[in-house]
């Protein structure tokens, strides 16, 4: 028999695989905002019992990714205007801040990994497999925020980038090379030691995606903060 620590183990790793998963699914756009999340058709996709998806929900909620209605399900969260509005001029403002930390601190080592991760999206595009940039664009900016090296900053950005999953469009090739480019343009700022231009930069990056979202969905024009932080 299993002892008790072993089975913790386990549990708790089947939980995580399947939160992974969901949480995949929303940020590659798989699960779309609205979509409903079925607990048995996921228990039945996943090969797990139905515990580990309700654990995985609560997660997910905790982190303004699904909402849990009484009596109807659980949903994929569905931004309104005004929300969408609020993420993207956060977001612009902090990823401008962190790109001049980064900038400033220049750190070689994650810098050289952000550039093998841009390098593996520019030949996924060049390949035709665009639907390979929603993880690796995870990975980029997770890196860009590494090497900002501000701990408090890192877990708001990696709060506002999960909940802007549920606003940036990922389908349209066109969207997606252009969003590429411009992490190239960051990138190289950064490396160049450019504060201000690698703020800029990042701050607009987050700006535009706003702006294309509101092509797409209609939600309210966004436009650039006053002033961000120095």
């Amino acid at each position: 028999m299993d002892s008790p620590q072993k089975i913790g183990h386990a549990h708790g790793a089947l939980f995580t695989k399947v939160y992974e998963e969901i949480k995949a699914g929303i940020i590659s756009g798989r699960f779309k905002a609205g979509d409903r999340l079925y607990e048995e058709r996921l228990a039945e996709e996943f090969g797990v019992s139905r515990n580990p998806i309700r654990e995985a929900f609560r997660l997910l909620s905790s982190e303004g990714l699904v909402e849990v209605i009484n009596r109807r399900g659980v949903y994929v969260r569905f931004l309104d205007p005004r929300q969408s509005r609020e993420i993207v001029e956060i977001r612009a403002v902090l990823e401008g801040h962190n790109a001049r930390l980064a900038a400033r601190r220049g750190d070689p080592e994650l810098l050289d990994r952000a550039q093998g991760v841009l390098d593996e999206g520019t030949r996924a595009l060049a390949a035709g497999r665009p639907e390979a940039l929603a993880g690796l664009n995870e990975q980029f900016h997770g890196l860009l925020s590494e090497a900002g090296d501000n701990e408090l900053l890192q877990e708001l950005l990696a709060l506002l980038r999960l909940r802007s999953a549920l606003l940036f469009a990922k389908a349209d090739p066109t969207i997606q090379r252009e969003s590429w480019d411009e992490h190239a343009d960051i990138l190289k700022a950064i490396i160049d030691g450019a504060e201000e231009h690698a703020g800029d930069l990042a701050t607009e990056h987050v700006l535009r995606a706003g702006r294309r979202a509101e092509t797409l969905t209609g939600v309210d024009r966004v436009d650039a903060p006053e002033e961000a932080p120095k």
